[in-house]
């Protein structure tokens, strides 16, 4: 064998290795946790952690609910219910309709949403705290309402995935006692996973 070809070949191994442990250490906790958030997904009917509470206020609100203009005046009441009642997340969307407006808050487990009468004031306040477990990690597994930094923590942990997943494939091409074997078993495993979305769509 040419040397530079052998060298190339140690260069590869070595390069494979260094990267697949490394990139192993880096994302072991991010797939330990979607591992087990992707078990707890699963299985919505577990009971533990799967409680959750409710709040509904009402009252009236001590401001104008309509600007000068008779528009909603979404800012100042978002602003009331936050500092009054301790609403948190991020506002997923407002609008008004037959003389009511509504804003909606969304944090992952988390929902909030409050609806007021734009000749009246009054309003109508509910709040939904889910359980850690099967709320609050859970839509972080899925990446609902979790924004956009989550979004890329997501996308991080898949493409350590592929680093990871390829790496050890390339590690597997130099393993000559355990490559047969090893490949043999990817092949059963992919063949077993194409099986099993063809039961599951059919």
């Amino acid at each position: 064998m040419a040397p530079d070809l052998t060298k190339a070949k140690r260069m590869t191994n070595r390069w494979s290795r260094l990267i697949h442990v490394y990139t192993s250490m880096i994302a072991l906790v991010l797939v330990l946790f979607f591992g087990i958030t992707g078990v707890t997904l699963n299985h919505p009917d577990w009971a533990i952690g799967a409680s959750s509470t409710g709040l509904t206020k009402t009252g009236t609100l001590p401001m104008s609910p309509t600007t000068s203009d008779g528009a909603p005046d979404y800012l100042a009441v978002s602003e009331y219910v936050r500092s009054e009642f301790g609403v948190s997340g991020t506002v997923e969307g407002y609008d008004a309709t037959n003389g009511e407006a509504t804003i909606r808050y969304r944090n992952p487990g988390y929902s909030a949403d409050v609806t007021f009468s734009l000749s009246t004031g009054t309003f109508q306040l509910m709040i939904e705290q889910q359980g850690f477990l099967f709320g609050v990690v859970n839509d972080l597994h899925k990446g609902r309402h979790a924004g956009t930094s989550w979004k890329w923590v997501i996308d991080i942990a898949g493409m350590l995935l592929v680093v990871i997943s390829i790496s050890g494939i390339v590690m597997q091409l130099f393993l000559r006692k355990r490559r047969v074997a090893a490949f043999v078993v990817a092949g059963v495993g992919a063949v077993v996973m194409a099986v099993l979305v063809w039961i599951t769509l059919s």
